[in-house]
C-alpha cells in the first residue's frame, strides 16, 4: 500500500507501465496499490487507485514505449480515458487500447484495473486501425470483449507454475482473444477500397516521413492514382495529406528535442524541414512554445513548464496541394 504520490510512481516505473504524471490526487487521502507479473512476452499490471486525474505528455515517452501496446481493463469504479480523438467511458468490464507513444490523459473514480502491456511486433494493428481504436471504448460484457475482460480480471493473481514454454503459448492465446476482440470492434467487413487505400498511404507517409521530397504529387504517383484522387480519399479526414505530413513531422521532431541532445537545426532537418526559421515559427505556432525549450540546456525548464495541447495543425485546417 502506497500512501504517496511520488513512491507510488517510482514503482510504477519500476514496474515497466508508461510513465504518467498527477494532475489531481488528494495527498492527504492518497492510497494506492501496484501488482506486476510477467506471462512470457506480456507484462500484466494491477493498480488500485484513489480518484483524480493524470496524464502522459509527449516528453514523458520513453523510447521503450514506442514499442508496447497497452489494453486497459477497468475492474471496479469508472474511468474516462483521452487519447487522439477518442474518448473512452470506462465502467466494470469494459476495455480501451492505448498507444504509449502518444499523450494521453486518465480520470477516474476510486478504482481497480489491469493494464496488459503487449509488444507490437506480436500484436500487429495497421497505422490506420490503431487510429480508429485508440482511446474507444470496447464493452466488456458481451462478445470476444467479455473474453479478454474475464481472463484478464483473474490473470495477476494466477500466473504460477508455469512450466518451460507454457508460458509463451499461454501469452499467445492472449494475444490471439485481444486482437478478435479489437477486430470485433473495427467490424467485421472488410474494409473498402478507399479505406483499404488511405491505410496504405499512411503506412507509406509514415515509414517517408524523414524524406524532404515527400509531398502529394510524389505519394500519388507511388499509388498510381491523381493527386485529385489522393486528396478525395483525405476529404472527410480530420487532416489534409500535406497537413498530415507536416503534424506528424512535428511530433517527431518534439519527441526528439525532449530525448535527445541534437540542435534544433539538426532535428528540424532530419525530419524534412529545410528551413530552421520556418520550422521554429512553425513549432511555436503549433505547440505555444519555442523549439529551443525542449534542448538540453532548458530541459529542466522545459519539464517543470505545463505542456500546451497541440493544435491538429498548427492551425485552421488547409487545403494545401
Amino acid at each position: 500500500m502506497f500512501t504517496d504520490i511520488e513512491t507510488f510512481q517510482e514503482t510504477l516505473a519500476t514496474s515497466g507501465m508508461p510513465p504518467v504524471l498527477s494532475a489531481r490526487h488528494d495527498c492527504r487521502e492518497f492510497r494506492a496499490t501496484v501488482a506486476a507479473r510477467d506471462l512470457g512476452p506480456l507484462k500484466l499490471i494491477e493498480l488500485v487507485t484513489p480518484e483524480g486525474e493524470c496524464f502522459r505528455d509527449a516528453r514523458r515517452v520513453r523510447d521503450a514505449d514506442e514499442e508496447l501496446w497497452q489494453i486497459d481493463l477497468m475492474t471496479r469504479g469508472r474511468a474516462r480515458i483521452e487519447q487522439g480523438r477518442g474518448i473512452a467511458d470506462l465502467r466494470p468490464t469494459d476495455l480501451v487500447l492505448i498507444d504509449p507513444a502518444r499523450p494521453v490523459r486518465f480520470a477516474s473514480t476510486a478504482s481497480t484495473h489491469v493494464t496488459i502491456l503487449v509488444p507490437r511486433r506480436e500484436l500487429r494493428l495497421r497505422p490506420g486501425d490503431a487510429a480508429s481504436l485508440a482511446g474507444v471504448r470496447i464493452k466488456g460484457d458481451r462478445g470476444p470483449g467479455a473474453l479478454v475482460s474475464s481472463l484478464a480480471r483473474n490473470m495477476t493473481r494466477s500466473l504460477t507454475g508455469f512450466r518451460a514454454g507454457e508460458a509463451d503459448r499461454s501469452a499467445a492465446a492472449v494475444i490471439e482473444l485481444i486482437s478478435v476482440a479489437l477486430d470485433a470492434q473495427l467490424g467485421n467487413a472488410r474494409p473498402g477500397a478507399d479505406e483499404a487505400l488511405r491505410d496504405r498511404v499512411l503506412g507509406y507517409i509514415e515509414a517517408r516521413l524523414s524524406d524532404r521530397d515527400l509531398a502529394p504529387a510524389r505519394i500519388a504517383a507511388a499509388h498510381h492514382i491523381s493527386v485529385r484522387r489522393l486528396h478525395k480519399l483525405f476529404e472527410d479526414q480530420p487532416l489534409t495529406v500535406a497537413a498530415l505530413i507536416r503534424r506528424r513531422r512535428l511530433e517527431q521532431c518534439r519527441a526528439d528535442l525532449a530525448r535527445s541532445d541534437r540542435t534544433v537545426a539538426a532535428v528540424a532537418a532530419r525530419w524534412g524541414f529545410a528551413d530552421p526559421a520556418h520550422f521554429s515559427r512553425l513549432f511555436k505556432a503549433t505547440y505555444g512554445y519555442n523549439a529551443s525549450a525542449l534542448t538540453s540546456s532548458d530541459r529542466a525548464r522545459a519539464v517543470k513548464a505545463p505542456a500546451a495541447r497541440p493544435s491538429e495543425d498548427g492551425g485552421a485546417r488547409t487545403t494545401e496541394r
